[in-house]
């Protein structure tokens, strides 16, 4: 049997594949274009751009979480059982 060669559609890679076994004898990726300096400074530009949103994002979720932790424990306060003398019995210490 002769070789096969086969188109990755994925990476655009040829694949050289022995017919006889299957297996795969040699992989050419495709050549990528070079690009030019300002496309590269662009590039650079958007990634950084997109750090400082995430960024931004995190500070915020971060002061909003601590307001949600101080409204989570302030309500687990008013749900706790204060009336009872019997001091708290951790489940695991009955083994």
């Amino acid at each position: 049997m002769s070789n096969l060669t086969v188109i990755c559609p994925c990476c655009e890679a040829a694949l050289t594949i022995d017919g006889a076994s299957g297996a795969i004898i040699a992989a050419e990726e495709k050549k990528k274009p070079v690009a030019s300096f300002d496309a590269l400074k662009d590039d650079l530009a958007k990634q950084k751009e997109l750090r400082e949103q995430l960024f931004a994002q995190e500070m915020s979720s971060m002061k909003d979480r601590e307001r949600l932790l101080d409204e989570k424990f302030k309500e687990a306060l008013k749900r706790a059982d204060t009336t009872s003398s019997e001091p708290f019995r951790n489940p695991l210490d009955l083994d």
